[in-house]
């Protein structure tokens, strides 16, 4: 799924609910040139976002990402390599594990970073968030601290705090498992 048609899908939604851009932004309690950028290019949209998207047109966060509904409610497996992939921004990737099973409380991610010299930007979203390191060292930056986690280090944190993490020394992938109470808020 390219990142443009993310930004395509946002705006038809917003357009048939009959808001704003401005009105956007300020449900998503963000900066208006940072929502337009979302609609126009698509790219940098933080999952917390995608989230609150995702609640605000309700449905969920494949329909978003994808274009087409999650229809599986009993089991649902995913082959190595088959996860739903999107583009973020550069050195960030992720596959959803669980992109067609359907009124999920939790978003299993496989993240991929790649080295960057610049640290990630910080996102906030609510519930609750765990991170198992698989391969390589990461850097959790959380609520202006620092830690260093390598591959079989797992931590679980408050994600409401200011976080964000970044590949130290090569390539790193990681586990992520979000909970956010407000995905399927109706």
């Amino acid at each position: 799924m390219s990142t443009n048609q993310i930004g395509a899908r946002i705006r038809e939604l917003r357009e048939i609910s009959e808001l704003s851009q401005a009105e956007m932004a300020a449900a998503l309690q963000i900066p208006l040139e940072t929502y337009v950028n979302y609609e126009v290019q698509g790219v940098d949209i933080p999952i917390s976002v995608l989230y609150h998207l995702s609640v605000m047109f309700h449905m969920d966060v494949t329909e978003l990402t994808t274009g087409r509904s999650a229809h599986v409610d009993s089991i649902f497996v995913v082959r190595k390599g088959h996860g739903q992939s999107v583009d973020r921004y550069p050195g960030y990737n992720f596959s959803n594990l669980a992109h067609n099973f359907k009124h999920r409380i939790m978003e299993p991610l496989l993240v991929t970073l790649e080295l960057s010299g610049h640290d990630p930007a910080l996102v906030t979203h609510q519930g609750q968030e765990f991170n198992y390191v698989l391969s390589g060292t990461i850097e959790l930056l959380y609520d202006g601290r620092r830690t260093t986690l390598e591959a079989g280090d797992c931590v679980y944190f408050d994600p409401s705090h200011p976080h964000g993490q970044k590949a130290v020394g090569g390539t790193a992938t990681f586990l992520t498992v979000i909970c956010e109470e407000a995905i399927h808020a109706e």
